[in-house]
């Protein structure tokens, strides 16, 4: 795992987050997207926004405890390795990498799977990484021990993992590749 991977929407360029985006605002963005219903996104649920916000203020305050040291207070996403499979999330997918090296692994967390599955209650496989959030040290043994869902799980049929989640905590590293307008 060296590389890490960024997913968007080309017309829009990456790292444009909805967790940057007062609540009132973010809402008329994902309704926006919602008719647009040409991509995944168009496909979230109500309570979305609420349950991702939720979800990531769990999610920093599990790494926090780990000894991590996030700067945002809502992460950007990547995934670790390549995985085509995101792509078609977006009408024109488009990807950036970046090697790992070009982020301080503190302001780094990892969840086996997307922090959705990952969190959801709903699922009661027992597989130990469920309601967990690594650090870079600790993601790397289970890497070793199941390897990249990506591979081994392509079509999402042994499970919702599909990808090694990256929260990115830090926006320094992406500087260059973030647009002045988010969402």
């Amino acid at each position: 795992m060296e590389m890490l991977y960024h997913y968007y929407e080309r017309a829009l360029g990456p790292f444009r987050n909805l967790s940057d985006l007062p609540a009132a605002e973010a809402m008329e963005v994902l309704e926006s997207i919602r008719r647009e219903k040409e991509v995944m996104a168009s496909r979230r649920q109500d309570g979305y926004l609420e349950r991702r916000r939720e979800l990531e203020q769990l999610a920093r305050e599990m790494f926090i405890a780990k000894g991590g040291k996030p700067i945002r207070t809502a992460p950007h996403y990547m995934v670790a390795g390549e995985c085509e499979w995101l792509k078609s999330w977006y009408a024109d997918g488009e990807a950036v990498h970046l090697h790992l090296s070009s982020f301080d692994s503190g302001t780094l967390s990892f969840t086996y799977g997307d922090l959705f599955p990952t969190f959801s209650s709903r699922l009661q496989d027992g597989r130990e990484y469920r309601g967990q959030v690594y650090t870079y040290n600790e993601i790397l043994p289970l890497i070793q021990k199941y390897g990249l869902p990506q591979i081994w799980n392509r079509d999402g049929t042994y499970g919702p993992e599909r990808y090694i989640e990256v929260q990115v905590w830090d926006d320094q590293p992406l500087r260059n590749l973030i647009k002045e307008n988010k969402c």
